[in-house]
C-alpha cells in the first residue's frame, strides 16, 4: 500500500504535536517552534529504546 502525497508520515505527525505543544508553553513564533520540534523528535529518536 502506497501513502497518498497529502497523507502526513508518522514523523511528521510527531512534530506537529511536539511544535503544538512548544507554541502552547513559549511565545517562541511558527518557524522556530518548528525547528525546535525537529530537534527534541530528532533527539528522542536517538535515546536507545531499553533507556526509553
Amino acid at each position: 500500500m502506497i501513502a497518498s502525497a497529502d497523507s502526513p508520515t508518522r514523523y511528521q505527525l510527531r512534530v506537529d504535536r511536539v511544535k503544538k505543544i512548544v507554541m502552547e508553553d513559549t511565545k517562541l513564533g511558527d518557524a522556530k517552534a518548528l525547528a525546535l520540534a525537529v530537534r527534541m523528535v530528532h533527539e528522542l529518536d536517538t535515546v536507545p529504546e531499553p533507556v526509553r
